[in-house]
């Protein structure tokens, strides 16, 4: 039989958070009471324009192609990308597996996050950037905001090494260089699983994870 002392400890525990739980939702009722309708009204109104001021970003954002992954055709072309949205993520490669490992994880991502422009282009048939830029490792991703290249992800050193890395793995690097959100209305399925982030793309066939340009 436990102890009555020990009862009484545990019955008093339970009656503090019982009532530090019962005041913190009086206080809130009490803020909700002083609120009158001109309050509710004006906090309605607010979020009515922030709901539309993120849809007219949404339509402007896939207006310039955002939600896709796509190609960039030649390097004059590279600078009209970069300069028309505040957050690009560049993926310079070549025909090889390391930079197809890449592609279908820009693919997954490029839908995640459409506050952000995944593209990629081919370094070999872009000397100029491939030089500019010191793209020496392919695949090399060139993390550009407002027009001007950040950070680089390097091959897959930052990834683990390997490439059976995770797609949420990209995701956090990009996401700490701020390139990505990683929460909030900026994301176009922030309501998904992050399971469906964390599926890798398996090696089908023996080869290193960078390759050098």
């Amino acid at each position: 039989m436990a102890n009555p002392n020990v009862q009484e400890i545990i019955q008093n525990q339970v009656l503090t958070v019982a009532k530090a739980v019962e005041d913190k939702i009086d206080e809130e009722i009490a803020a909700l009471d002083r609120l009158d309708l001109d309050d509710i009204e004006a906090l309605r109104e607010r979020r009515l324009q922030q709901m539309k001021k993120m849809a007219e970003k949404r339509s402007r954002w896939i207006s310039l192609g955002h939600s896709e992954y796509t190609e960039i055709p030649s390097e004059k072309d590279f600078f009209s990308v970069v300069k028309a949205s505040d957050r690009v993520v560049c993926h310079f490669y070549r025909d090889n597996w390391p930079c197809k490992v890449m592609d279908k994880h820009m693919g997954i991502l490029a839908k995640q996050h459409i506050e952000t422009r995944f593209v990629k282009i081919n370094a070999e048939k872009s000397p100029f950037l491939a030089e500019k830029l010191k793209i020496l490792v392919l695949p090399t991703l060139a993390l550009i905001k407002n027009a001007k290249v950040d950070d680089y992800v390097v091959g897959f050193d930052e990834l683990g090494g390997t490439d059976e890395f995770n797609t949420e793995d990209l995701e956090e690097r990009l996401a700490k260089a701020q390139v990505i959100f990683f929460e909030g209305e900026s994301s176009l399925n922030s309501s998904k699983s992050s399971a469906q982030t964390r599926r890798s793309v398996r090696q089908s066939e023996s080869h290193d994870s960078s390759d050098s340009d």
